[in-house]
């Protein structure tokens, strides 16, 4: 992993060459990341997987005109190039008058500490045997027939993040998951389903055992299953539908379709679109939150807010866009 310090040189060189090269603004993000992954299926060792990588991005604006560029290569001589190509890039791209780096007054100067990154990464031994136990269990829940696989992974990304208009930052954060699918009943009444879990720290995740057993369980509630007459009735959602819900709902409340006039909530600021008994809040600042960070895309400072309060919209999300969001940070 490069040093700390070495990625803010590297950030703070490209910015200063990309104002050279003509960009009135830019910004830049280097992300490094390590993977490794194993799964097992019916009993036995299937694949183990490891990779590293770090990925460098720059993105320059010239007028209302962006662009955005990314590379692999950290040698002196593609550094150099990456600007001047950016700019040249941006001077031919149709003017946004949406583009602009947040402004001064609206970035962090404090990082809280959320806690989360594992110092310690897991052994390829540990990894198989999560996957070996979450498979072993669903399998043994009675009446399983058959698995698609369980499996284990470990990954950290760091991130460090500088703009023209001041701001330095970076943090880390690791995770832990475990997840199987498996099958019950025979011939076309079989039924399939999952269930996984994951953590910012390995003290945090769920028993491999359970998660397991928990799998196999909601695998065979799916046979047999029988119609109901047509009728109005209240409808209890899953747990596991929640995060696509509120997906659906964070992409129509987003800044940027907002701004281009393309949701359906567009004028919707203010008013009640849920229940009266819902609330939705954005905190990200939760100790190990899976989505915790201590700045958001833009180097902006973030805190706790409800998007919706006692079922009344109170504020649009993610109003800001970045390209280098491709690495889901």
């Amino acid at each position: 992993m490069t040093k700390k310090a070495d990625k803010q040189d590297i950030l703070d060189s490209l910015i200063r060459s990309a104002r050279r090269a003509g960009a009135d603004a830019a910004d830049a993000l280097l992300v490094e990341s390590v993977s490794a992954g194993v799964s097992y299926r019916l009993g036995k060792l299937e694949d183990v997987e490891r990779s590293e990588s770090s990925d460098l991005g720059l993105r320059v604006f010239v007028g209302a005109r962006v662009a955005f560029v990314s590379s692999t290569d950290f040698s002196a001589d593609r550094l150099a190039e990456l600007p001047e190509r950016a700019v040249a890039m941006a001077r031919l791209a149709p003017e946004d008058k949406y583009a602009g780096l947040a402004p001064r007054e609206l970035l962090a100067t404090e990082f809280p500490s959320l806690d989360l990154e594992d110092p310690n990464e897991p052994s390829t031994e540990t990894l198989i045997e999560r996957a070996r136990a979450i498979e072993g269990a669903a399998m043994a829940v009675p009446g399983i027939t058959n698995s698609e696989g369980g499996g284990a992974s470990f990954s950290r990304s760091a991130i460090a993040l500088a703009t023209s208009e001041g701001f330095r930052g970076a943090y880390a954060g690791t995770s832990h998951s475990i997840g199987v699918a498996v099958l019950g009943g025979e011939g076309a009444g079989m039924e399939r389903d999952y269930d996984e879990a994951s953590a910012r720290h390995a003290s945090d995740l769920k028993d491999a055992s359970a998660v397991g057993k928990s799998a196999g369980e909601r695998t065979m509630a799916r046979l047999n299953p029988r119609q109901v007459k047509s009728q109005k009735v209240p409808v209890v959602y899953d747990p596991r539908a929640s995060s696509g819900l509120v997906g659906h709902f964070a992409g129509a409340i987003s800044g940027a379709s907002i701004a281009r006039g393309v949701s359906f909530l567009k004028d919707k600021m203010g008013e009640m679109i849920f229940a009266s008994s819902i609330n939705i809040i954005d905190d990200p600042h939760r100790m190990r939150g899976p989505r915790s960070k201590p700045f958001d895309g833009e180097g902006v400072r973030n805190a706790r807010k409800a998007l919706i309060a006692n079922g009344v919209l109170k504020t649009w999300h993610g109003a800001r866009m970045r390209a280098m969001r491709r690495w889901h940070w």
